[in-house]
């Protein structure tokens, strides 16, 4: 089977190579191209792609607005083309909170050495996209303009399946594999944990958001985040976490010191582990190795937090492609410690959440709705 795809971009050269490149894949074909927003739009609804890649600074209608739009009429994946700066980050971010699955940088030379593998990230990233929920656990998260809880809940847009359940089924590469048996969620009395871990990859910026906004001031265990994204993005995605949190959360340094209440996000293109020197936590940030896939790991981090606090440790994983983290959660729960992942049905891409749950590793399989609450009353 083929996906289709729509290309959004006010670059004619832009749009002509993208699509000489996808439609040179083979199992891709482009089946339209629109210059601006609204166009854009139109041409979802009329077309109905499988995915659409957007770029943000366009005449007549911006992306940010295209993507609301389409998510309000036509729900469909959306995949952002964003520079690699702190302004580039701060709109890709306003973009994945409007409905957008995921990001690329549009500069080809920033995605790959050479045309091959330009051609296979280009590929492998509009199947997976192909394959993810727009919308997935979006449902009820603040909006951009007021980053304060209103005590008047938001609009929520229809799910995704229903949307689109009017218009012809999507038509990915490859079938989802079958989800495996999901384990009972137990629910367990409060425990005093010494860190609590969360990693996640696409989807993961607007997961972490709705967890940590239900956590209070006064939480009562340090927390570390790894989040798949470029280094020039973490610094801004901290800064927009801090400020719709009570908790902090900041950007992590070398020699961080581990406290209540404080989340420390892992720099984009370094890897975080996490060290015990007298029973206090302290952040080790270190230069990426390009022989890992992910800069930062999940695996990385989890892996030091069982070293350092071996059955002292809650460690989640939330939604992303692939399996990183599984085999972090795996030291973990060697040591002891607990392990919660997102379900299927509220993950944007069920990758990392499913490679967990299919290990046997997850105590506890919620909805992401379930999340900041459970750790508010299960963390003491």
């Amino acid at each position: 089977m083929t996906v289709s795809v729509l290309v959004v971009d006010d670059s004619g050269f832009f749009r002509k190579r993208l699509t000489e490149i996808l439609n040179a894949s083979g199992n891709i074909r482009v089946v339209g191209a629109a210059s601006n927003g609204k166009e854009g739009v139109e041409l979802a609804e009329k077309l109905r792609p499988d995915v659409i890649t957007m770029d943000y600074e366009m005449p007549v209608m911006n992306g940010i607005a295209a993507v609301k739009e389409i998510m309000k009429r036509c729900p469909a994946p959306v995949l952002m083309f964003s520079s690699l700066t702190y302004e580039g980050a701060r709109v890709t971010l306003d973009a994945l909170e409007a409905g957008a699955v995921d990001f690329l940088p549009k500069n080809f030379e920033d995605i790959a050495r050479d045309g091959s593998e330009l051609q296979r990230i280009l590929r492998e990233r509009i199947l997976d996209v192909a394959r993810s929920r727009p919308g997935a656990g979006r449902g009820g998260a603040a909006p951009v303009a007021d980053p304060r809880p209103s005590p008047t809940p938001p609009e929520r847009h229809p799910p995704a399946r229903e949307a689109r359940s009017r218009q012809p089924e999507s038509r990915p590469l490859r079938p989802q594999p079958e989800a495996p048996a999901r384990p009972s969620r137990r629910r367990t009395s409060a425990r005093h944990y010494d860190v609590v871990g969360i990693g996640t990859s696409t989807g993961g910026p607007i997961a972490l958001q709705k967890v940590l906004v239900d956590l209070p001031a006064n939480f009562p265990a340090p927390l570390v985040l790894v989040q798949h994204m470029p280094g020039s993005f973490t610094p801004a995605f901290a800064e927009r976490l801090n400020k719709l949190c009570r908790i902090q959360v900041r950007q992590a340094e070398d020699g961080d010191l581990l406290r209540p209440g404080l989340a420390l996000l892992a720099p984009g293109g370094k890897q975080m582990m996490v060290e015990n020197r007298g029973g206090q936590g302290r952040i080790r940030i270190l230069p990426g190795d390009e022989r890992l896939n992910y800069r930062p790991s999940v695996d990385v981090t989890f892996g030091s937090l069982a070293r350092s606090f071996p059955g002292k440790t809650l460690g989640i994983i939330l939604t992303g492609m692939g399996a990183d983290g599984k085999e972090g959660c795996r030291l973990m729960k060697q040591s002891g410690s607990v392990i919660w992942s997102q379900d299927e049905k509220t993950s944007v891409i069920y990758g990392m959440p499913m490679a967990v749950a299919s290990a046997g590793l997850s105590d506890e399989v919620l909805p992401l709705d379930e999340v900041g609450p459970r750790l508010v009353e299960g963390v003491s």
